[in-house]
């Protein structure tokens, strides 16, 4: 669009069209008032995809622009309809108080969804990872980099022998990604670009080569770089493609996600040796996670085993069903584990007892560090936590050693627990900008505030009670109104009684109204109260929720071994009744 057309728009519509140039690959929910609006071209596509209604907007030509709408409120909604069914969606909010503003209110895109960056819960699988994987392709040899961004996850390996391009495949149908971000190598290779398509349903990103850069220097600032064994990896400069693909992974994950990223904060280099080589086809025909027919769940390996009493112990054992282990040491661990669960009938059932009672630690951890946990998913996280110390507590007896390990290594976060609890309201309400989730007694400004919003009306009965008794006017009353706030009304037969504290704010026909210091003060405790307990919880909850983030690893340690207690105890809950069918069947 050229600058002379460009002027033909109205001014916010040019804001629109400029913010629209720098994501020509997205949908555009563009904040204005309470809803996301669509325009142009975005606003057809939006219309037919999500079968809303479209209208028009005039935009300062003699057409009316196309424009179609979605509440703000139940945008998530809209969004994960529009990426399922393959699009991007950069969201643009307001980024003043249209209150405090003069003219157009600045605005920004502040998060670009896609396929493999959805970390809504609601938008989520609970048993299922939604992976994003970068390949570095270069001559025949790849660099491949998988992350869960709702649980902080991150893998990355090369693949650098024969048969490469089947072997990237089958890691592909190892994770099943639902987004790819690959380099011009890959994306001008259109037999193997094709052969990708035809076989996985995921969305494609071309990135720019320019991230995929092979340095490895702010990678081992940012990162704790292991080993499957979560040995540190001293010699990452030779892993040149794992890391191009690593730099380009990140580079896309913030420039789409625009915030802290503070739990993606380890890298597992693994090889692609530790694993059992499972192909493409031999994944699909055994149907471990789902039906060759109709990709569903029911009738596979994963349906039949699991058991688990956790969404993150569902997704734990989804990975080892995807990555059987050939290790026989590790192997039998497991074995030895699994073992004294089944032949312990106490310990396994109070095991799953507390289990059932801990939820998705992994992605509130997750929500806690991107910061858009609420006040409900701080509660969630404590009643999880307070299930810690009876887990832990359980285990203090056990004999194999990988229970022993989850025993001595389970920190049970009775920090965390006591900081929500002391501090949010049990029964808190989804938003956090409205008030009522901070606790009485844990801030005292809070407090005050809250008491000058409950016992306003009180204050000030009483004082005009007060004001009665000690002036002698028997009809004096206190009142209020939008435009001069509190008064001190007397009748103009009694204007002789005033003290001279009184000082003069209305004259009416038969009556003087009047304002103290005392009643100010009380005013100004009052009007405004609300407002400013409002404020002062969001900033209270942003506090405690940035606290909590601050021990990102330590939750994320703890629910790695809370998920693997889970995947442990249901096997060991199908040992026992396989076992039992045996018996009874001979």
């Amino acid at each position: 669009m050229t600058e002379n057309k460009e002027k033909e728009f109205s001014p916010m519509m040019q804001r629109y069209l400029e913010t629209k140039e720098q994501y020509k690959d997205c949908i555009l929910f563009y904040r204005l008032g309470d809803f996301y609006e669509m325009f142009f071209d975005d606003a057809i596509t939006a219309s037919r995809e999500l079968e809303i209604t479209l209208t028009g907007k005039d935009c300062g030509q003699a057409e009316r622009a196309p424009m179609a709408g979605v509440p703000h409120h139940s945008a998530e909604m809209y969004i994960s309809r529009l990426i399922a069914k393959g699009y991007k969606v950069a969201i643009c909010e307001q980024l003043e108080d249209s209150k405090n503003t003069k003219g157009i209110v600045k605005r920004g895109v502040v998060k670009v969804v896609t396929p493999g960056t959805i970390v809504d819960s609601n938008m989520l699988e609970e048993r299922k990872n939604n992976y994003i994987m970068s390949i570095f392709k270069t001559g025949i040899y790849f660099g491949i980099s998988v992350c869960d961004i709702s649980t902080g996850e991150f893998y990355s390996a090369e693949i650098k022998d024969n048969n490469n391009f089947p072997q990237l495949l089958d890691e592909i149908a190892r994770y099943s990604p639902s987004e790819l971000v690959i380099n011009s190598n890959l994306a001008d290779c259109t037999e193997e670009i094709d052969k990708i398509k035809e076989r996985f349903n995921t969305y494609i990103t071309r990135f720019q080569d320019k991230f995929f850069d092979s340095k490895s220097d702010i990678i081992k600032l940012r990162f704790n770089l292991v080993d499957t064994n979560q040995n540190q990896i001293e010699n990452v400069e030779e892993k040149s493609f794992a890391i191009a693909s690593i730099n380009a992974l990140i580079e896309y994950i913030e420039q789409t996600q625009m915030t802290n990223l503070d739990h993606i904060n380890k890298i597992i280099i693994y090889q692609i040796s530790k694993y059992m080589s499972l192909d493409i086809n031999a994944r699909r025909n055994l149907e471990i996670t789902e039906k060759m027919r109709d990709k569903s769940k029911k009738g596979t390996l994963l349906w039949v085993l699991d058991k688990t009493s956790t969404s993150m112990g569902g997704r734990h054992l989804r990975r080892w069903l995807n990555d059987p282990l050939v290790d026989t040491l590790e192997i039998n661990r497991r074995l030895e584990a699994v073992k004294e669960l089944k032949e312990n009938v106490m310990l396994r059932g109070d095991v799953i007892d507390n289990l059932k009672k801990v939820y998705d630690i992994e992605r509130l951890a997750g929500k806690m560090a991107y910061g858009n946990a609420n006040a409900r998913d701080m509660i969630t996280l404590k009643n999880s936590l307070l299930r810690l110390p009876e887990v832990k507590s359980v285990l203090q007896t056990s004999k194999s050693t990988m229970l022993k390990d989850i025993y001595n290594n389970l920190d049970e976060l009775q920090d965390i627990y006591e900081l929500i609890e002391k501090s949010i309201i049990d029964d808190a309400p989804m938003t956090v900008k409205d008030g009522g989730i901070i606790k009485l007694g844990y801030d005292e400004e809070v407090d005050k505030l809250k008491t000058a919003t409950s016992e306003g009306k009180n204050w000030i009965i009483q004082l005009e009670a007060e004001e009665k008794e000690k002036t002698g006017i028997k009809n004096l009353k206190v009142g209020f109104n939008k435009v001069f706030g509190y008064f001190i009304e007397v009748t103009k037969s009694n204007l002789d009684q005033v003290p001279e504290r009184y000082v003069r704010k209305q004259t009416l026909t038969n009556a003087e109204r009047y304002i103290t210091e005392e009643l100010k003060n009380l005013e100004n405790q009052i009007l405004g109260a609300e407002e400013k307990v409002v404020s002062l919880e969001y900033d209270l909850f942003t506090k405690i929720r940035e606290e909590i983030a601050k021990n990102i690893i330590r939750l994320q340690k703890t629910a790695t071994l809370v998920s693997t207690l889970d995947v442990l105890t249901s096997f060991a809950r199908n040992s026992r009744r396989y076992e039992l069918l045996y018996a009874t069947s001979r």
